[in-house]
């Protein structure tokens, strides 16, 4: 099987630091993955790039050349990544086999994973390779500071899973840079209640929107449709969990479980049946 995680999400949400912490845990587990740079405005990497969009097309090359803004600039470099995907993006992948474990770190911007079908037609495409992938949103934790920012972090989280149409690991990044009461109610909002969320929305907002407020916090809550998962650099243990969840909806490594498994009951049954069995 061939795996992929896409990780997506806003600017400045730590999508990058990221995929560096997921190939580093990697690496002390005795795991391979390779990070792949999808993100055409990037500068520098803390990781090892497996293989680079800049090669294809980079943000300060359309800028200078077609005189467009940095947001414009961007999605027409993700418009020309659509229109090769066959060419660059398919050669490019001919490179791993069944045996490697892909992340790609995509850009942050949000326009991607609501209404412009780019990186739809992205996983789109390594479907058809072969691929059995989960989108990994990030979240900066600060949007579960209160209600309202965590209900816009939720929606937006929401529609990118509408969009992609993936199974969908929600992440909250850059918990240990929470100071100490921001932490103290981040269950709150990692296991979050309509009737809370409706009470924090109201009291930032005009009384005229109290229905929408009590019907987005229920689209929230009861539908339970967006949950995340904290991630926290300074506990040991937090990527693992991480990984696992996402190891988990990948399916990942079951089939090597299933044989080990039957490996070693054939085992035993040998040494323990009579010889003239066999």
């Amino acid at each position: 099987m061939k795996y992929a995680q896409i990780v997506v999400g806003p600017a400045g949400s730590g999508k990058s630091t990221y995929c560096d912490s997921v190939r580093q845990h990697c690496e002390i587990v005795g795991r391979t993955v390779h990070v792949v740079n999808l993100d055409p405005a990037a500068e520098e990497f803390h990781y090892p790039v497996a293989f680079d969009i800049r090669n294809l097309i980079s943000l300060e090359d359309v800028l200078e050349e077609l005189h467009l803004g940095p947001n414009g600039g961007l999605l027409y470099c993700m418009e020309y990544l659509e229109d090769n995907l066959e060419d660059w993006l398919g050669e490019e992948l001919e490179a791993y086999g069944d045996e490697d474990y892909l992340i790609f770190d995509c850009p942050g911007q949000i326009e991607l994973y609501s209404h412009v079908p780019v990186m739809r037609s992205f996983v789109e495409y390594l479907g058809r390779q072969g691929y059995t992938m989960a989108v990994v949103y990030c979240l900066d934790a600060q949007f579960a500071s209160d209600g309202s920012k965590f209900v816009a972090g939720s929606l937006q989280a929401l529609s990118a899973m509408v969009q992609l149409e993936l199974p969908h690991i929600n992440v909250l990044t850059k918990v240990d840079l929470l100071a100490p009461d921001s932490k103290r109610v981040l269950d709150e909002f990692l296991f979050p209640e309509a009737r809370l969320l409706a009470q924090q929305l109201n009291a930032s907002t005009r009384p005229a929107l109290q229905r929408l407020n009590d019907a987005i916090a229920s689209l929230v809550d009861d539908w339970n449709l967006v949950s995340f998962l904290p991630l926290d650099y300074g506990e040991e243990d937090s990527m693992g969990d991480v990984l696992a969840q996402i190891d988990r909806t990948l399916q990942f490594g079951e089939d090597a479980d299933v044989k080990t498994r039957d490996y070693d009951e054939q085992e035993a049954m040998m040494n323990d049946a009579d010889p003239v069995d066999f």
